[in-house]
């Protein structure tokens, strides 16, 4: 009889990979997926006729695990947008953030230790940190990001807390941003008691008004900030491209770490978007990745104040993926009308149950408006809100 390591017993499978999304006729909100027309396929495809014509050997040779310098070098620059400073020699590439965040609770957790996060928080990251065992304590969040004096409290009196991990920008899933003033207070705490924040930063470029705020890795004087970047929500997931920056002991075990684990990222994707950033112009380029989601968002908002009861609240994001819809404490549990909407109007949704890491909270529903097509957003909404009108009008 096989003998499973006791790992696997923390093995979740995702939530959104739900076979009830499957059905004809489905209009789902689950998925945080790009829309595909946000994908500058012409470029792109220009781009992998110059890695073959002038980089062919390179493309499909063994590179460093840390990844192309001169790549690096133009991460260094998109990353100074939020203000946050770092040579190539900072960055490790990732395949994408999540990956990031796996190798970070690789190098610090040990079975019993403490990670401090947002509640809600992202359920990739809460699956990856069950899965070393670690216990996951949430704290509270505020309509400007994490509350802090929570967190303090729980740094004080939580013995073998060993990481925090936060999404400052359009939070996944409620959308909440952290304010200036927080992110500059969260480095402080971090270098104070010496603990490892693990700043998570794929929805960052993703802002339809305003500027970008400075990241939390730009007030880091000490080096207890990690900062993941990803190109899967801005350019392209299936090149699974992504990025630490870290000091350099942090980064050396990171190093280490993607060496035991796949080696390096493909050098052929690497050039690929290379080439692509020597040729766009990436203020253009986010800036028409911002219109289409930018559109999707005002039409989730419109139509939601149409169709949904008073008595569901949410908050419109300045940016990212998701609406985080509050229910009424009556009626059915967001687990038992997701089940409703996807049988009786053919419409899905993520619970918010499993975005908790440590409370039960049955009443919050997660949408997302990235991948549906533009068309098909208002009927999506009217059969959720038939639904919805049913039971908390």
């Amino acid at each position: 009889m096989l003998q499973f390591s006791e790992c696997t017993q923390y093995f979740v499978p995702s939530a959104i990979r739900n076979k009830l999304f499957d059905q004809p006729d489905m209009i789902s909100f689950s998925a945080g997926k790009p829309e595909e027309s946000s994908f500058p396929f012409a470029m792109i495809q220009s781009s992998i006729e110059r890695v073959l014509a002038n980089d062919k050997v390179r493309a499909f040779q063994y590179s460093d695990t840390e990844g192309f310098s001169s790549f690096r070098a133009q991460i260094c620059a998109l990353a100074s947008h939020t203000k946050t400073k770092a040579s190539p020699d900072d960055i490790t590439l990732t395949s994408g953030s999540q990956q990031g965040i796996y190798f970070s609770a690789k190098i610090f957790l040990n079975p019993g230790d403490v990670v401090l996060c947002e509640n809600p928080s992202y359920v990739g990251a809460l699956n990856v940190f069950h899965s070393f065992q670690a216990k996951c304590v949430g704290i509270p969040l505020d309509a400007d990001g994490m509350n802090l004096q929570a967190l303090e409290k729980a740094l004080c009196e939580i013995p073998d807390v060993k990481m925090i991990y936060t999404i400052p920008d359009f939070q996944n899933p409620t959308g909440v941003t952290m304010s200036v003033e927080k992110r500059k207070k969260l480095a402080e705490l971090a270098a104070r008691y010496e603990i490892p924040v693990v700043e998570d930063n794929p929805y960052g470029e993703l802002r339809y008004n305003g500027e970008a705020y400075p990241s939390i890795k730009s007030f880091d004087e000490k080096g207890f900030v990690i900062y993941l970047g990803t190109f899967s929500k801005i350019f392209c997931p299936g090149l699974r491209l992504g990025y630490v920056i870290a000091r350099e002991d942090i980064r050396a075990k990171i190093i280490l770490a993607k060496q035991m684990s796949d080696l390096q990222c493909s050098s052929f994707n690497e050039l690929i978007a290379e080439e692509f950033l020597q040729q766009v112009d990436w203020n253009d380029h986010i800036a028409r990745v911002r219109e289409i989601y930018g559109a999707r968002n005002d039409l989730m908002d419109r139509c939601m104040k149409e169709y949904f009861p008073a008595s569901v609240h949410y908050q419109k994001p300045q940016g990212g993926f998701f609406y985080w819809l509050d229910l009424p404490q009556k009626g059915p549990t967001s687990d038992e009308l997701l089940l409703c909407a996807a049988k009786e109007e053919k419409v899905a949704f993520l619970s918010g149950t499993s975005f908790y890491a440590n409370q039960d909270q049955p009443h919050h529903i997660r949408l997302s408006f990235s991948n549906v097509p533009y068309e098909r957003i208002e009927e999506g909404l009217k059969r959720l809100g038939k639904l919805l009108n049913r039971y908390y009008a």
